[in-house]
């Protein structure tokens, strides 16, 4: 009877023990599994959510000249975007870019040429709706049309446009619009900050690209590119009046690309100081440097572009060369600046004053005249009928002349006959100067492009030589030599003989256009 109590007793479920029991199988299964785990890599390293800290580490009284620079540079863009526009330029294809783009064979019929659509940048100027731009952005556009920055878009005339300062204007109709103020592009600084802003998506809607911002300092001013001279130097219709480009370009360090052409570059106060234009790059994107037009010479291109929808442009009647530091020597000039005179116009304003070929300017109405792209701006300033007075270098002297400007006619190229060739005759490789001359005949002159066949040409140039190195080349006609005229092989011969070794020899050249221009050669030693 005991026995079976205590079987009884021993029997008796006990959940406090079976608790315990559970506990333990659940810790030991844990740990084995955290084993496992460990063992196979699953588990890692547990991090606390880090605390970030805000406070500036630089007291900003250290950088606020920073910090009010920026704040400079975020009113100014804030300001001046609204007033730039995206201009969409469509031309109808040729025939040959037509047929290429085809997916469909010619003989399906009559198939629409597809257009082609390239843009730029613009500026709005007034608030019934003039908006300055490059003249390369709407050349021989057929339709143009203009993305303001609220997104609307509406469709532009040409009011007038100037291929000799790639300046144009264009009006858009529309309500509520923008404009911006013009600085003086006089009195830029080199090293001064600007800001160019440009649009240069090229979709109806809005681009990855649309209102791009850059900021730099002005790098240098009065930069002569050749880019204009170049341009209508390959157009039939403007190549015998290319000397009339002028490009006295604002260099910065801004990014400038494709697109962006057109648009402004201001100065801190949100004035425009210059018409961004070009870049100096070989891949057509931006390299490290920026070109503008100034303002001021775009303000008077406008002027006559809306009052006579064409530019009326004084005319001195000269052409004109760079001084460089032989030339100064060769002109006893006290310092190296100024423009020497190559081309006198038959009947012009200057030939009536007596102005004369190798006459130095240095001076314009008291402006003191360093380079060609100066003189060019400073007369394309004037208007017509303005009398200026210049200071001018003759045979080592200072004098004044006065001139009235007349008026260029900017047409196309005449045709002109060609006379009857003479007797080639041929000469060896002049050693004194380096380079080739050769009486003009009817092979050069188809050779060279000229329809005539009077003088003397360079026909070759010695690589690296005297001729060379002042940029000489093949197919100029020298005019003169030391300011004798030179008909004949028998001139160049006599004027060489009486030059000593390391002496200076003038030379008056032109090209087949007849753009002329003089080069100072230190002859060989």
């Amino acid at each position: 009877m005991f026995l079976n109590r205590s079987v009884r007793k021993m029997s008796m479920y006990d959940p406090f023990r079976a608790k315990l029991k559970v506990a333990f199988y659940t810790l030991a299964a844990s740990l084995m599994g955290l084993g496992i785990a460990s063992s196979l890599g699953w588990s890692g390293p547990s991090y606390t959510m880090p605390t970030v800290g805000t406070e500036p580490q630089i007291p900003i009284q250290a950088v606020q000249p920073a910090l009010d620079l920026s704040d400079a540079f975020v009113n100014v863009a804030e300001i001046v975007t609204p007033a730039v526009v995206r201009i969409e330029a469509r031309r109808q294809a040729s025939e040959a870019s037509a047929q290429r783009l085809r997916l469909l064979p010619q003989d399906q019929g009559p198939q629409e040429r597809p257009d082609r659509i390239s843009g730029g940048s613009g500026f709005i100027i007034s608030e019934d709706g003039y908006i300055l731009t490059n003249n390369h952005v709407i050349d021989d556009a057929d339709v143009l049309t203009v993305f303001l920055h609220d997104r609307r878009s509406v469709p532009a005339e040409v009011v007038g446009r100037d291929p000799f300062t790639d300046v144009a204007v264009i009006k858009i109709d529309a309500p509520g619009l923008t404009k911006l103020p013009f600085g003086n592009s006089a009195g830029l600084r080199v090293g001064e900050w600007i800001v160019a802003i440009g649009n240069p998506g090229f979709s109806g809607g809005t681009s990855p690209l649309d209102y791009t911002v850059t900021v730099g300092i002005v790098s240098a001013l009065g930069r002569p590119l050749q880019l204009l001279r170049r341009g209508l130097q390959e157009n039939a219709s403007t190549r015998r009046n290319s000397g009339f480009a002028i490009e006295d370009f604002i260099q910065t360090d801004a990014v400038i690309n494709p697109g962006n052409s057109g648009g402004p570059m201001v100065n801190l106060r949100g004035q425009v100081v210059g018409i961004n234009s070009a870049i100096a790059s070989e891949t057509g994107y931006y390299q490290g440097y920026g070109f503008a037009i100034p303002i001021d010479l775009a303000h008077r291109v406008m002027e006559d572009l809306v009052e006579y929808g064409r530019v009326r442009r004084a005319l001195l009647g000269v052409g004109m060369g760079a001084i460089d530091d032989i030339s100064a020597e060769s002109y006893g000039l006290p310092r190296v600046a100024g423009v020497e005179l190559t081309q006198i116009t038959p009947g012009g304003p200057s030939e009536s004053q007596g102005l004369r070929v190798y006459d130095v300017i240095v001076n314009i109405d008291g402006q003191e005249i360093e380079t060609v792209g100066q003189m060019q701006q400073a007369i394309a300033m004037k208007r017509p009928g303005d009398r200026i007075r210049l200071g001018v270098y003759r045979d080592g002297r200072r004098t004044t002349v006065e001139v009235e400007l007349g008026e260029a006619q900017l047409q196309s190229e005449p045709t002109v006959v060609a006379a009857a060739p003479p007797v080639r005759e041929e000469v060896r490789m002049n050693e004194q100067l380096g380079l080739r001359i050769e009486n003009m005949d009817r092979d050069r002159a188809r050779e060279f492009g000229y329809n005539d066949v009077d003088g003397v040409v360079i026909t070759d140039v010695e690589l690296n030589g005297p001729s060379s190195r002042r940029g000489l080349g093949a197919g100029l006609k020298i005019i003169e030599m030391n300011r004798e005229t030179v008909d004949d092989m028998s001139d160049v011969r006599r004027i060489l003989a009486d030059v000593d070794p390391g002496g200076v020899v003038t030379l008056h050249v032109a090209d087949a256009s007849d753009n002329r221009r003089i080069v100072h050669i230190r002859s060989a030693r």
